[in-house]
């Protein structure tokens, strides 16, 4: 077992293990990368021992977050330990307990300054810019299906610091349930206990939630086996998204 001080006041223990993961599509090959980062990550028991009882965990990075974590992700890149960041988060969330309701009642969001040193995810598309926007169908894991991605390569178009994270909860309940119909029987038994999984962290400049992009939603309706999280599609907030996203791209 090792030990990894993350403050003089808190110490994050971490226990050897291969847990499986499922890499996404866009990162085959980097399976041994990622198993390394969840071998990086307390375990529920060493963090039980090793935080004071006002300091319990209420949240923890969940496998599917820890693509994030990769070199190679192209997105909202987090560059500091696993450990680290659910450490930094849960500490805030101790100092500011308020969870946002999402689109459903087993999603919830925290709003907080961008600590981690995260770029924006989005651009706007204007006349200048839109000429650099590309697509590709991809899918984010092994068992869903590609769907098509529009955005703006980041070395074309740069991105910025943004101001704050937009940290995605999905409950326990919720994601034991995608795992089990996703094929994933082991994450599906997961002995993990924290009531909320860090699911996707977006950066943005707004300390309230941005539309869901369409194809998100409409992979959600398809349900659970598809890799989505079986939400029915709501007409008006579906129509919201598609406003938002016609003047907007991500950054990847």
């Amino acid at each position: 077992m090792k030990a990894f001080a993350l403050s003089r006041s808190l110490a994050i223990f971490v226990v050897g293990g291969s847990p499986s993961f499922v890499t996404s599509s866009a990162f085959v090959g980097s399976g041994a990368l990622i198993s390394s980062l969840k071998k990086a990550r307390p375990s529920p028991l060493c963090r039980r021992f090793s935080m004071a009882a006002e300091s319990v965990y209420n949240l923890t990075v969940d496998d599917f977050c820890l693509r994030q974590f990769s070199p190679e992700y192209g997105g909202s890149k987090i560059t500091m330990p696993p450990a680290e960041f659910e450490a930094r988060v849960n500490a805030y969330y101790h100092a500011n307990p308020h969870l946002a309701d999402g689109y459903a009642p087993f999603c919830k969001h925290i709003f907080m300054p961008n600590f981690a040193g995260l770029t924006a995810g989005t651009a706007p598309i204007t006349p200048e810019n839109e000429h650099l926007l590309r697509s590709v169908y991809e899918a984010r894991t092994e068992q869903e299906l590609p769907v098509m991605v529009r955005f703006f390569p980041k070395d074309l178009v740069p991105p910025r610091r943004a101001t704050h994270l937009d940290i995605i909860l999905y409950s326990r309940e919720q994601i034991r349930k995608e795992n089990a119909d996703m094929g994933n029987p082991d994450m599906a038994a997961s002995h993990e206990t924290a009531p909320w999984g860090i699911i996707s962290v977006k950066a943005q400049d707004a300390d309230h939630e941005l539309p869901m992009q369409p194809i998100t939603m409409l992979r959600n309706a398809l349900g659970r086996e598809y890799g989505g999280s079986g939400v029915e599609l709501v007409r008006e907030k579906y129509l919201e998204s598609v406003d938002f996203w016609s003047q907007n791209a991500i950054i990847r």
